[in-house]
């Protein structure tokens, strides 16, 4: 299947003017804050260009082009501090730019000249960043049967290796270049390597038209794990795998696949088999950009291929350490289903639901006064890969702050 021709929703169809609607009443983030999470990697400085890309967006016809300007904008600003000399302000405006071109090819579900400059323009600016990033930063090439998958690896900028190492899997809206922050990163702090991807489906590899399947994620971690052993940096004792949103999907068949993964997080899950709720009550965009993923371009036959989708024999072959952050209220994909396939893990495990959040923890009083979500994901790791134990437990973090713990069967 190609991805050159768009797909199309019934829903997509019939409710676009409600999504502009939407759009124009509460702004670019009607779906999930996706201003605040590709900022994030940015840093503090980037809040400008965000924000006035959120001014400017008032229709989905807006996205494209207001993340395009401030793209373009970051990018000279990068070419004129690197004529001046000053190569550490260059670096920091290529980071930006890409992430800027990257969130730019977002509303493109098909190959078509914008998605195909966008990412040009993002693969320019992210390794001009990489040349000149404070730590080592290595574009490589994954061999996945007759393809290869894209990906960053990182190392971190003191200590000698062989390092733990987590491969980091973002969301079906994310891309590799959102998984490792230019500046204090959560996972190099800590002493690990990343290993950034564009697993298929994701990114670039929607280009390359490398689509997912209902498990096709289960070789594609194999092979992950495969390029990472035969690196002499990396610690091939000390494997770990982390998804966020749908990531947490595919981390779950990872795990449950290849084990040499001795650790698994997850948070902002996507559990639900079949996905019911996100692709027919959700925003009609997530729908679309998934059909975009699997490269179907008729509803009725990818309704019936959503039905394969479970992470539920996946978790039941799970063997290693497996953590999972979670929004009570998580309105992508229901708390319960979660529960469900907690219960299939016959490894230890620890589930943290933060009281009243949605699907991107942080947006409640449990997420900013208790356990902070990153630093405990990413501590958590850390913590498994030096073999720390830890009891199998369910924490509820309530908006007070206090976790209340119980045990896990």
């Amino acid at each position: 299947m190609s991805t050159t021709q768009a797909p199309r929703t019934r829903r997509f169809d019939e409710q676009r003017w409600l999504l502009d609607v939407a759009i124009a009443t509460v702004g670019v983030e009607w779906d999930q804050p996706r201003l605040a999470y590709t900022q994030a990697p940015c840093g503090a400085e980037a809040a400008p260009d965000f924000r006035t890309v959120g001014a400017q967006v008032k229709r989905m016809a807006d996205i494209g082009p207001a993340f395009e300007a401030a793209a373009a904008l970051r990018e000279a600003k990068a070419r004129q501090a690197e004529a001046e000399g000053h190569l550490e302000t260059a670096r920091e405006h290529y980071f930006v730019a890409a992430l800027l071109w990257g969130s730019a090819q977002w509303p493109h579900h098909e190959n078509n000249e914008p998605n195909l400059r966008y990412n040009e323009r993002k693969n320019a600016c992210y390794q001009a960043w990489a040349q000149r990033a404070p730590h080592h930063v290595e574009r490589v090439e994954i061999p996945f049967g007759s393809v290869t998958l894209p990906a960053y690896f990182h190392l971190p900028a003191t200590g000698n290796g062989p390092f733990p190492t987590a491969i980091k899997i973002s969301g079906m809206d994310g891309m590799k270049e959102l998984s490792v922050s230019q500046y204090g990163d959560k996972f190099l702090e800590r002493g690990m390597a990343v290993l950034a991807v564009d697993g298929p489906g994701q990114g670039e590899c929607c280009l390359r038209d490398i689509h997912t399947t209902a498990t096709n994620w289960e070789e594609a971690g194999r092979a992950m794990v495969d390029w990472l052993v035969a690196r002499p940096e990396v610690d091939a004792g000390r494997l770990a795998v982390t998804g966020q949103s749908f990531g947490s999907f595919w981390a779950t068949q990872v795990a449950g696949a290849e084990p040499r993964i001795r650790a698994c997080a997850v948070a902002a899950v996507c559990h639900e088999p079949g996905c019911h709720t996100l692709f027919n009550v959700a925003s009609p965009t997530f729908k679309m950009r998934y059909m975009y993923m699997t490269g179907y371009t008729d509803e009725a036959e990818f309704d019936r291929f959503a039905q394969t989708l479970t992470p539920l024999p996946s978790a039941e072959r799970i063997r290693c350490p497996y953590l999972v952050l979670a929004g009570e209220e998580d309105q992508l994909s229901p708390i319960e289903h979660t529960y469900r396939l907690v219960e299939r893990i016959q490894a230890p495990k620890l589930m943290v639901i933060y009281q009243g959040d949605r699907h991107s923890i942080g947006g409640s009083p449990s997420a900013y006064r208790g356990p902070a979500p990153a630093s405990l994901l990413a501590d958590w790791v850390r913590d498994c890969l030096d073999g720390k134990p830890f009891p199998s437990e369910r924490w509820y973090v309530q908006n007070s702050g206090q976790v209340v713990k119980s045990p896990l069967e």
